[in-house]
């Protein structure tokens, strides 16, 4: 039987002198034969031969890792009987490019063992020939422990790692959710923050780990109340959240009493019977906030309220004291007459290669001056923006002018660099949106290479398919994009792959403690491998520290951007860094 790897394989042993023969006298064919043979049964990987779409060889691992007998695959089993049924189109033709002799990729499969069982596994075939006929040759290596891996990173960024609650960061992004059907639907969401009364006794008195043990109860208890589409949060130390979609005044009253009586009954913790009470504090959507911070702010104030009242007991917020409708409708009109009077400036933050400390880009970042309240931070007046379809015009000023400066510094003879451009959310489904980028590169001459498009990964995977398009005709024209905010959101790695995304972004909440939170520095080192793996360039953002930036290193991250380097600066400033390069060979 000859065999194409096997060929190799033998071929290898025998111009080595393997085996008892004598330097450049060839072993004798049993030998090779046995060794060839020790070799596949050694492997830790599985290996296989296809003809005619049927396994012709298998070695010990494959069928260990399958739970088959030699006799049940040899001649009678191909690839479509150990692949979950959606996924035969895709192995079909794999098959048959590598029987007509294309070499292949490594990809993944979801496979089913003899038992019944699944498990994933990345595949990597190549052609080869057996018995003068095509072939293939290929193996096989079970990724459960890696997809644990990746599942549990999701855990770490979006659960509390005590209860096991959603954490603020997946109270955000599911709020962002039930907000969208809310505005369509013209419905409302109660937001309800409850605090525990006198929860600090109980860790002064008994110790933390019974107070850790009494939340863990409680929460427990309070899950057991919310319907399926509702979100029970845990902000921190004794502070839950409640985002209740579809509830009016009336029945979030009636949740509110039911969420008391959870608390009727003692808890059992550590052999002891403890009492506790809760107060609440409603927020509701519309009327007390358009968005979760506000809601968040306002349930929060209700809450103190009902611990002045005395304790055990709910309040609403009080509408009147509301002055955020008045503060919104003040910043819209200034923001329309910022763009007339053009009040917007942009500043940049350099951003530095991590092997050599070269500013290889920056990053534009807007500024509001303000006449009279001076300069105004994008936090402040972004989401205004957003609301009121602002958002569209600043967005492509930002855009036009990036272009204009960086075609600028060129012109003046400093090194090329890299503009890193923000996009929102509405900006990048605006109808035209590619003819927008289009229109700034041709009006500022700038290559367009030199313009990389940061979006967030809530954006791309927000009608994956739909924006794929819009990503790949800028891909086309030469823009470079990358995924802002990485880890924050939930990434497909299926989309990833197909994305032409050359960047990632690691979010600053994973930098900020990087040298003290082993979970921050377990994300980020992952973040790091998954982009060296899908061959794109990684960036830490927010790096403000000598620590941090030294374990970014260690790690193998490539670029890195924050205060450690420089704050965000004006124009000239920024042009005095790229003439200087201040961090060069630090």
């Amino acid at each position: 039987m000859t065999i194409g790897v096997g060929e190799r394989v033998v071929e290898q042993l025998h111009g080595d002198g393997a085996g008892a023969g004598a330097v450049g006298r060839p072993a004798p064919m049993s030998e090779q034969e046995a060794m060839f043979r020790n070799t596949m049964e050694a492997a830790q990987v599985g290996i296989f031969v296809l003809q005619d779409q049927r396994f012709v060889y298998v070695n010990p691992f494959f069928l260990r890792l399958f739970g088959y007998e030699e006799s049940e695959l040899i001649g009678r089993l191909g690839p479509l009987d150990l692949v979950v049924p959606e996924q035969h189109p895709y192995v079909i033709e794999q098959m048959q490019l590598r029987a007509a002799g294309v070499s292949g990729h490594s990809y993944e499969l979801t496979v089913i063992r003899k038992d019944g069982s699944h498990f994933p596994a990345t595949i990597l075939g190549a052609p080869s020939t057996f018995e003068g006929r095509p072939a293939s040759v290929g193996t096989i290596l079970d990724i459960s422990a890696q997809k644990a891996a990746e599942q549990r990173i999701r855990e770490l960024a979006d659960y509390d790692v005590l209860t096991g609650l959603p954490n603020r960061r997946l109270l955000r992004e599911r709020f962002t959710q039930l907000l969208a059907v809310a505005e369509r639907e013209e419905s409302e969401i109660a937001v309800i923050f409850l605090d525990l009364d006198h929860f600090k006794r109980v860790n002064d008195s008994l110790g933390h780990s019974v107070g850790d043990e009494l939340l863990c109860e409680v929460a427990r208890r309070l899950d057991g109340v919310v319907r399926r589409i509702d979100t029970l949060a845990r902000l921190g130390g004794d502070e839950f959240i409640f985002a209740m979609p579809g509830f009016h005044t009336a029945a979030a009253a009636e949740v509110a009493r039911r969420l008391l009586d959870v608390f009727a009954r003692p808890f059992e913790v550590a052999g002891h019977e403890l009492t506790v009470t809760p107060s609440l504090g409603i927020s509701v959507y519309p009327s007390d906030g358009k968005d979760l911070e506000a809601l968040l702010r306002n349930a929060d104030t209700a809450m103190y309220r009902a611990k002045e009242v005395g304790r055990n007991a709910f309040q609403f917020y009080s509408s009147e004291m509301n002055t955020t409708t008045l503060d919104r409708l003040l910043m819209e009109s200034n923001l329309r007459r910022a763009l007339v009077q053009k009040e917007f400036v942009l500043h940049y933050q350099p951003l530095v290669n991590l092997e050599n400390g070269l500013i290889v880009g920056v990053e534009a970042l807007i500024r509001w001056l303000h006449p009279e309240l001076g300069v105004i931070m994008p936090d402040r007046f972004i989401h205004v923006a957003e609301e009121t379809g602002l958002i569209n015009p600043i967005g492509d000023w930002v855009l036009c002018e990036a272009c204009r400066q960086a075609q600028a510094w060129c012109d003046a003879g400093l090194p090329p660099i890299t503009m890193a451009v923000n996009v929102a959310p509405v900006q990048f489904r605006q109808a035209g949106f590619v003819e927008v980028v289009a229109g700034a590169l041709a009006t500022s001459g700038l290559e367009a290479n030199r313009l990389e498009l940061e979006l967030t990964e809530r954006t791309v995977m927000h009608d994956a398919d739909i924006n794929l398009g819009t990503l790949s005709a800028l891909h086309r024209m030469g823009v470079e994009l990358s995924l802002d905010d990485f880890g924050t959101g939930y990434s497909s790695l299926a989309y990833l792959k197909r994305f032409p995304v050359g960047k990632l972004k690691i979010d600053r909440s994973f930098v900020n403690d990087l040298e003290t939170d082993p979970d921050d520095w377990t994300i980020a080192s992952t973040i790091v491998s998954m982009g060296r793996s899908l061959r794109m360039t990684v960036l830490a953002e927010g790096v403000e520290k000598p620590e941090q930036l030294a374990l970014l290193r260690k790690m193998g991250c490539d670029m890195a951007q924050g205060y450690h380097f420089s704050r965000p600066t004006s124009a000239d400033g920024m042009a005095d860094m790229l003439r200087d390069q201040p961090f060069m060979n630090r």
